[in-house]
This record gives structure tokens, C-alpha cells and sequence, in this order.
């Protein structure tokens, strides 16, 4: 049967899929739209197994914060160009992504990709379509969860960046803006962990024998290895935990100091750093 301009373009509307795709679909499915989408479906699914492997390094990371401010959620959307990130399809699917997990505070990735949208079919399935129509992978690269008495986001200026900062918010003190601030310094600084008590085994392990190796080849003795790593692991704790690591706006204070000028037993309980590319 003969495929009309018209025909091409309801199925573009209804679909988002390019006109030459929708022309091809609707050829190959002799004119039945509910086929046409189906093959138009099928080749998201084909390009989404081609580029399976692909590096994904641009994109965008929302966050959204409860209006109690009790919960923070950030995901990151990971497309393989820069163009396609500012691609409206796209921000619309990443702000999707990120209604879905406010509205269903689904626990993990998996649960999250599964969510039913308003035509009845998964998220993933919309993620799927829209690699079929831009033809390149897209993947949602992360997913999390902060919450506290009182959350604060931060989005770095690229879009590529997010920050949640869980703080127990004390005495009634309006803790926003040291909020912030941490926020920035956790983007800036990237510590692994609160505290020492939040680094893992391996990586204190690693770091002791770092040091070990380090003052070996400065012809340090082997008697004093130990107590010069145990030093450098402190240097490290000191850099790398967000409690311990002096504040970037005034290095007098520790950021653990800088909550307790601000409101005595003031402390961070948690935060996530996501970022796209870095």
C-alpha cells in the first residue's frame, strides 16, 4: 500500500522517531502503525546491543531535594557525545528519570529503569526507543539517595556534577548555606568518606604499604617504615575525608571545626558526589 507524507508524520509524532526511519517502518509494516512502532522499538533494542560497549562520558546529573528537605536524590544520564546531551529528547528523558525516582523512591538502578511511565511501559523501555531514534547508547550511570534531617544539593555550573549533603540539623539553626558550602567542597576536594572510620580496609592497607614503599626508596630503615607509613596514612586521612579536610574557603578550619562554629554538634551524616566524565 502506498505510505503518505501524512502517514510518515503522525507516526513521527506519535513515535519522535526521524521521518526516514518512520517512511521505513511504516514500508516494511505495509502501512500498520502498531508494527511500525514495534519495528521502530526493535531497532532501539539493535543499536542499544551494537553500542553496548561504548564509553558514555557526557550527559547530565539532576538533583532534587523533598520539599521537607529530609531526602535528596541525584542520577546521572550518560550519553556518548556532547551535542546529544543538550538535545531536548534527552533532558526530557533525564528529567523523566529523575520524576520516576522522586515519585517512587525506587532502592536501587534496577528498580528505578523499571518504573512504569504513562503509556504503561518501563523507563527503560524509553530509554531503549529514544537510542533507536538518536542512535547512540544511553545509559543512566547513577542513582542515589541521601537522606537526613536536612539535605542540600549542589549542581556544578557543566551539569555534569552533583552534590547531596545530609546534616543533622541542630538547635533549629538554618544550616543552608554551610550546606552549601560543604556541597562545593565535596565537589571540588572529592573525599572517599566522612571520616577514617569510613574508609574501607583495602584502601587503608594500600595506602600503608604506599607509604612503606615510599619511604623505602628514600633509604628510610626498616625499623621506621611502620611508624612513617602510619604518618603518611594520617597526611591521607587529613586530604581525603570530608570531616578532616580543611575547609577551601578558610583553611584554619577543619570542615568537622566549621560545623561546630556553626552550630555545636552540627556534623555531616552523609553525602554523594556524582559526576559524568571525571
Amino acid at each position: 500500500m502506498a505510505i503518505t507524507a501524512q502517514d510518515v508524520n503522525r507516526l513521527r509524532q506519535e513515535t519522535g522517531a526521524g521521518m526516514m526511519d518512520c517512511k521505513k517502518a511504516l514500508t516494511e509494516a505495509n502501512g500498520d502503525f502498531e508494527a511500525a512502532k514495534d519495528i521502530l522499538r526493535k531497532q532501539g533494542q539493535k543499536i542499544a546491543s551494537k553500542r553496548a560497549d561504548n564509553t558514555t562520558s557526557e550527559g547530565i546529573v539532576l538533583t532534587q531535594v523533598s520539599a521537607d528537605g529530609s531526602t535528596g536524590k541525584v542520577v546521572a544520564i550518560a550519553c556518548e557525545t556532547e551535542p546529544v546531551s543538550k538535545v531536548e529528547d534527552f533532558r526530557n528523558l533525564a528529567q523523566a528519570v529523575l520524576d520516576a525516582a522522586v515519585s517512587t523512591n525506587a532502592g536501587s538502578k534496577e528498580e528505578l529503569l523499571a518504573t512504569p511511565q504513562a503509556d504503561g511501559r518501563s523507563l527503560q523501555d524509553h530509554i531503549t526507543d529514544l537510542m533507536g531514534k538518536i542512535g547512540e547508547k544511553i545509559d543512566v550511570v547513577s542513582y542515589e539517595t541521601v537522606n537526613a534531617e536536612k539535605v542540600v544539593a549542589y549542581n556544578h555550573s557543566n551539569g555534569k556534577l552533583g552534590v547531596l549533603v545530609g546534616l543533622n540539623n541542630t538547635n533549629g539553626t538554618d544550616v543552608t548555606e554551610v550546606g552549601k558550602d560543604i556541597a562545593m567542597q565535596i565537589a571540588a576536594m572529592k573525599p572517599i568518606a566522612l571520616d577514617k572510620d569510613g574508609v574501607d580496609a583495602a584502601t587503608v592497607e594500600r595506602e600503608i604499604e604506599i607509604g612503606k614503599d615510599q619511604a623505602r626508596q628514600e633509604g628510610k630503615p626498616e625499623a621506621m617504615l611502620e611508624k612513617i607509613a602510619m604518618g603518611k596514612l594520617n597526611k591521607f586521612y587529613k586530604e581525603s575525608t570530608l570531616l578532616n579536610q580543611e575547609f577551601v574557603k578558610d583553611s584554619s578550619l577543619t570542615i568537622a571545626q566549621l560545623l561546630e562554629k556553626t552550630s555545636k554538634g552540627l556534623t555531616v551524616t552523609d553525602f554523594k558526589r556524582v559526576a559524568i566524565g571525571a
